[in-house]
């Protein structure tokens, strides 16, 4: 398997250079701590065990994320196929590409059919500026007043909802002496940011002094559909229908800005009259379903598993229990392992947990309660069950799949959650060879 990179650190050092796994693990296996142990113990432990040694270097610890950017570029590009050569796409990398590791799936999108790329905050932004990437990039939150510096320094698209806010940007950045392109959120039906739709005139009022402010220029208006993802689309399309009313006063007072952008991932799907100059695709590019009901055509593919291995084996007597909280209690000898992974790694205590995990190709329940660190789980229908053994969390061992989608009905949530409530302690390992896919 081809390794773009371990984590964050890698990534920045060996993107240039496209070093395979197999360079990086000879760097690793020349640590002391690594030789050592492999020297020390060749006697005492099983080829295998000496061979996880050495995988071991790859990553911080025994419980990591695996980034299939290979699905990420395939998804990507079935998207822009979709959309077609007209529509600009916006890949939305918001919580650190909802889990997946923003800079490389930054750079993976990008040279597989995006065009820009968009965070929910100034801190995101940063990070990818910082690794590079020099894209236009949207922060489709709020800034704050105190952030708008930094916005202005790195160049960044923002978003304004309010008269004040297009003010303190005006001034920031013909203080510091640049231009700073800005699109304006509409309130169609989400509730959330930007200006009602019915409020035309504080629409137009905005518009107007923006496009007169020195040092901003008006490049887009947008607005965010709340129910796209559902089979009834009545109310995606009257959130549609008083965007479009807006921009029929705005073009007729000569203000409509040149992009304007609509489309989620479940409306590019399903609702093509939402495209317009640009679609921002989310949950689409990780190869998830937008939801039950609108559902990822054929060939696109998850790009993240979600592992662990097994860190100690026990029988636990009858009458024994396992866990915080007496809970469980073994009402047979039972064969526990314990996981080196927990609620502080993203993977839910309460008020429901993953209920099963894969092991051995089948599934093994959890017993007692989710601790901070570790879990347990049963294993006395796998005996075979040793220190060291795979434990797949999310994603695929041998025949067996459990989905972020099975996890999150688990769960009692969405898969978005899931994903992007996976920690950053867990390490990032990025696979696939950027090299084969680029043009």
């Amino acid at each position: 398997m081809f390794f773009e990179s371990v984590d964050s650190g890698d990534i920045m050092r060996n993107e240039s250079e496209n070093r395979p796994a197999r360079k990086i693990l000879s760097a690793r296996s020349k640590w002391k701590g690594t030789a050592q142990v492999t020297e020390l113990a060749s006697d005492l432990l099983p080829d295998q065990t000496l061979e996880e040694i050495q995988i071991g270097a790859w990553v911080e610890r025994p419980t990591w994320i695996e980034v299939d950017l290979g699905a990420i570029a395939n998804n990507t590009a079935l998207i822009k196929s979709l959309v077609g050569p007209r529509v600009s796409v916006l890949a939305c990398l918001k919580a650190n590409a909802y889990g997946h590791g923003a800079v490389n799936v930054a750079r993976t999108v990008l040279r597989h059919g995006a065009h820009r790329v968009g965070v929910a905050m100034v801190s995101e932004a940063k990070e990818l500026r910082e690794a590079g990437i020099h894209v236009p990039l949207h922060v489709l939150g709020e800034t704050p007043y105190w952030q708008m510096y930094e916005a202005v320094y790195l160049d960044l698209v923002v978003t304004l909802c309010t008269l004040e806010s297009a003010r303190v940007l005006s001034h920031i950045a013909r203080t510091l002496g640049k231009t700073v392109k800005v699109h304006v959120k509409i309130d169609t039906g989400m509730g959330r940011l930007g200006l009602y739709a019915e409020d035309i005139g504080k629409i137009v009022a905005l518009v107007r002094e923006i496009v007169q402010l020195p040092s901003l220029d008006l490049e887009g208006i947008f607005t965010h559909f709340a129910m796209a993802d559902a089979a009834d689309k009545r109310y995606t399309c009257m959130q549609l229908d008083r965007f479009h009313r807006v921009l029929r006063v705005l073009e007729a007072e000569n203000l409509r800005p040149s992009l304007v952008h609509a489309a989620n991932s479940a409306a590019l799907l399903s609702m093509p009259e939402t495209f317009f100059d640009l679609v921002r695709p989310g949950i689409a590019l990780y190869g998830l379903d937008p939801s039950s009901e609108t559902r990822l055509p054929e060939g696109f593919r998850p790009a993240l598993s979600f592992k662990t291995r097994v860190a100690h084996v026990k029988m636990v007597p009858v009458g024994e229990s396992i866990g915080y909280g007496y809970t469980f209690t073994a009402k047979r000898p039972t064969r526990v392992a314990t996981l080196p992974v927990g609620y502080a790694d993203g993977f839910r205590r309460a008020p429901y947990n993953w209920g099963t995990v894969l092991i051995h190709g089948q599934e093994a329940p959890i017993r007692g309660r989710v601790c901070m660190d570790q879990c347990m789980i049963d294993v006395t229908h796998l005996p075979q069950t040793r220190i060291g053994d795979e434990v797949v969390l999310i994603g695929r061992q041998g025949s067996a799949t459990l989905t972020a989608e099975e996890v999150s009905q688990r769960l009692g949530t969405i898969s978005y959650e899931v994903i992007a409530g996976l920690l950053a302690r867990v390490p990032r390992v990025a696979h696939g060879d950027p090299a084969e896919h680029r043009s």
